[in-house]
């Protein structure tokens, strides 16, 4: 069935964007929507063939015909997979398909000229973009990247499902190695370009802070000069690139004067913050159901961002109030027997986790807690530096216990050891079970529980052995 709320282009369109060469089929015929995975084609496809390491779509051609795709994008060394296929299915032949599909996208996205909206950072670039495009929900038509749809699949993928009907795009770009942003920014060629915060991440491909901010840079630096930037004042990093962006900007902050801005911070509640919010010359009360100063901030930079595409204040603190967090990001529970569960699960580096301990100290008060913690991944050769790093931080907090997995769980034991945490409370755990077994004989009403550790440790599996083990309140707290 041809779902005309896909992308409608012509074989000869596509052929355009991509420069490749037609080797089969008609130029005129029309594809809807662009398919990368055989499994999920729709009837009228465009099939284009990805390598990765571990698959090549060129192998699924038959599948894919067999689906209704109604053309192939492929590889020009992968004529010979053609031999036995339809003759009448055009077939476009590229150097790159993956190249391809983000000329494509970025085709699709000229063509419309639907206003896009990018961010990017070393962490709260999720939160950022649910928030932005909640708040510009509330009056506009979205599209918005889903999941972790932040790469050079994922994008263009989300610019492919823009429609006449909608009014603007919030889109993630995601990096762990230089030239990424570059050429992301190159395919949503965005009007509005936020960087959440510069900090540890990806440092094994990025190499150093100065690396990874040069890597962010690139966002302002390959958007047109009638965009605008936004900045966040409080992060020295970004401040040094506000200067050297030389087009239109809006800053927020927190800590320093902004065009948008928070005052009257605290707390509301077991969860929750007040605050007023400062953008221009407007000014109004907000109490959002999220916690922490990263979360302030993710709430700023939202602000700001939807400020720059024109929403007005009474909008922007709506969306604000209505947010509810996102899954796997510092979402609390509340569990059965009165503890409370932090899972901040989907991903870690050393900035995310440093305001998770921050954030865990203002909201256990006097209770106790523990930490949880899986390895710090894609930190290269000073992996272990950091490790020992976070371990200072986490005894600093004061927490209680701390259960440690993954392979650096010895130079985070002995960071902690070094702010004088004893070896007593500092529990190294193989399987999940010796978690389990640890909680069911500590966990008390009143305490806390904080689960964090990078996408491939899987500490969502931890979470859901607690909220299993231990039931769940009626309804989560955040």
């Amino acid at each position: 069935m041809k779902d005309k709320a896909f992308t409608v282009m012509t074989i000869g369109e596509a052929l355009r964007a991509t420069g490749g060469c037609l080797i089969r089929g008609e130029s005129d015929r029309l594809f809807y929507g662009v398919s990368t995975d055989s499994r999920t084609l729709q009837e009228g496809n465009l099939f284009l063939c990805l390598r990765g390491e571990n698959f090549d779509g060129h192998h699924f051609l038959a599948a894919a015909a067999a689906a209704g795709a109604s053309g192939f994008v492929m590889h020009r060394d992968a004529g010979e997979t053609l031999i036995g296929m339809q003759k009448k299915i055009p077939v476009i032949l590229v150097e790159d398909t993956l190249k391809a599909l983000g000329e494509l996208a970025r085709f699709w996205r000229k063509k419309l000229n639907v206003p896009v909206i990018a961010i990017t950072g070393s962490s709260g670039k999720t939160t950022t973009k649910e928030i932005t495009a909640g708040i510009l929900g509330l009056t506009k038509k979205v599209l918005k990247t889903e999941g972790n749809f932040n790469n050079r699949v994922g994008l263009p993928v989300t610019l492919l499902r823009l429609t006449g009907q909608h009014d603007v795009a919030v889109v993630e770009m995601g990096t762990n190695m230089p030239g990424e942003i570059e050429c992301l920014t190159r395919i949503a060629e965005p009007d509005i370009g936020l960087i959440t915060n510069i900090g540890a991440a990806h440092l094994e491909k990025l190499k150093s802070l100065a690396g990874i901010r040069e890597e962010k840079w690139a966002l302002f630096e390959n958007m047109s000069r009638d965009g605008i930037a936004v900045i966040n004042r409080d992060d020295k990093s970004l401040e040094f690139l506000g200067r050297r962006w030389q087009g239109k900007q809006i800053t927020f902050g927190w800590k320093h004067r902004a065009d948008v801005s928070a005052w009257k911070v605290r707390k509301a509640g077991p969860v929750g913050i007040v605050f007023r919010l400062r953008a221009g010359q407007a000014d109004r009360p907000v109490q959002m159901q999220v916690s922490g100063g990263h979360n302030l901030y993710n709430a700023l930079g939202a602000a700001a961002a939807s400020l720059a595409f024109g929403a007005d204040i009474d909008s922007i603190c709506q969306g604000l109030e209505s947010f509810r967090g996102v899954s796997g990001r510092f979402e609390i529970h509340a569990l059965q027997n009165g503890a409370h569960v932090i899972n901040d699960s989907y991903n870690a580096n050393p900035v995310s986790v440093r305001e998770a301990l921050k954030t865990l100290k203002e909201l256990r008060g006097s209770a106790d807690s523990a930490v949880i913690l899986g390895d710090m991944l894609e930190l290269g050769s000073k992996a272990g530096a950091w490790h020992r790093k976070i371990g200072r931080q986490v005894a600093e907090t004061g927490v209680q216990s701390l259960l440690l997995m993954g392979d650096y769980r010895r130079d985070t034991a002995a960071g902690a050891m070094e702010k004088g945490m004893t070896a007593a409370r500092i529990i190294s755990c193989e399987t999940p079970e010796q978690i389990q077994d640890y909680l069911q004989s500590s966990l008390k009403p009143g305490d806390w529980v904080l689960v964090k550790g990078s996408r491939k440790m899987k500490m969502e599996r931890i979470v859901r052995m607690i909220t299993e083990t231990f039931g769940l309140q009626e309804r989560a707290v955040a």
